[in-house]
């Protein structure tokens, strides 16, 4: 019984550091989209329910990079107070060996590596296909509801639109816009009105200009064209793969390219250790959370503040090993394999070798 109460009081400790250091490094990561997610709310008239379904997209790209940190800070803060309280000292006095009060940190660690696993194998690819779905609502949504006045609007890649502040009773009245889309032709386009056009069957956006001129310089210097209208439709091409996140090359093209070039090409290589890296990271999270122990214990004077600094400076070690490993893959000194595994590796003879000597003392 004593077992069972000890076990569930050290899980509790992980726990609360845990969740606390998560939403903290989720919040950090957040930030830089917060900003702009809130203008789309306020300024954009953006609906609520669609920032909310931006933040469901982000964020199993977020905890693949958040759980392994927040692992280890947790299992530092919570031996680090253990220790610093003499709780420890008074659980190793009553018979209990450091690997046996371990125990509840090995489960500890196996949640958070399996979630960790699901995140990169199965979350982040969702999270990836559906984020383009996401991006085109909102695109087209800030085309429709109302272009920004009196600034350059770059929603579209090589498109530039301006619209001049609105005057009294000249509404949707003036409109620059300046189309690189086709580098053969580029266009610039003056138009005294316009009218946004939507087709929901196509989710396909469109400008309706009207009373304007089209001035266009083809390849050739010395032509230029001046075209006016009384109508024309300017249609936005919005293509999912400029705004979603960029297909992997699948495994068996990485591997035929480097066959065929004899394992020599930096690119293919660097590909193929990021396919080993899904399982290499979510396993490097298993080591953190065990090697947090050792590491707390040690540093126990440090508190919470001291574990989240402590907890950081272990995970940029071990990012700093990734950067060196994938350096001696592309020189073609190590496998990509190796490349991928050899940071867990040397991560987990440190935790054994460190693990060991606060147990002897």
């Amino acid at each position: 019984m004593l077992h069972t109460i000890l076990d569930r009081y050290i899980f509790r400790e992980l726990l609360s550091p845990f969740c606390i250091s998560l939403g903290a490094l989720c919040f950090v990561m957040l930030t830089k989209e917060l900003l702009r997610l809130v203008e789309l709310l306020v300024t954009k008239g953006i609906g609520f329910l669609s920032v909310l379904k931006v933040f469901a997209h982000l964020l199993p790209s977020f905890l693949v990079l958040t759980l392994p940190i927040a692992g280890i800070i947790a299992s530092i803060t919570a031996f680090g107070r253990l220790s610093l309280d003499k709780e420890l000292v008074a659980m190793r006095a009553a018979g209990f060996s450091l690997l046996r009060l371990s125990q509840p940190v090995f489960l500890f660690a196996a949640l958070v590596c399996g979630l960790t696993l699901i995140m990169a194998q199965y979350g982040q690819p969702w999270s990836n296909v559906n984020m383009k779905k996401v991006a085109l609502n909102l695109l087209r949504d800030e085309l429709v509801l109302e272009l920004d006045r009196g600034v350059f609007n770059e929603a579209i890649p090589k498109m530039v639109i301006y619209v001049p502040d609105a005057q009294e009773g000249r509404d949707n009245r003036g409109i620059f816009v300046a189309d690189e889309r086709n580098p053969a032709d580029p266009r610039i386009i003056v138009a005294q009105q316009y009218q946004v056009m939507t087709d929901p069957a196509s989710s396909q956006v469109a400008l309706r200009l009207m009373n304007g001129v089209i001035h266009s310089r083809p390849q050739n210097a010395e032509e230029y064209q001046k075209i006016s209208f009384a109508a024309y439709d300017l249609k936005l091409s919005i293509n999912a793969s400029l705004y979603g996140a960029e297909e992997r090359t699948p495994m068996d093209v990485i591997r035929a390219k480097l066959e065929s070039t004899g394992w020599t090409d930096t690119n293919a290589l660097r590909r193929m250790m990021e396919y080993y890296k899904d399982l290499a990271f979510p396993a490097a999270s298993l080591v953190f959370c065990i090697l947090g122990v050792p590491v707390g214990i040690v540093s126990k004077r440090s508190g919470s503040i001291g574990g989240f600094a402590v907890g950081v400076l272990v995970v940029i070690a071990y990012y700093v090993l990734n950067v060196a490993c994938e350096f001696l893959v592309t020189t073609l000194w190590i496998s990509p394999f190796a490349g991928a595994w050899l940071p867990n590796v040397v991560f987990t003879i440190v935790t054994i070798f460190w693990f060991y000597r606060v147990s002897r003392q």
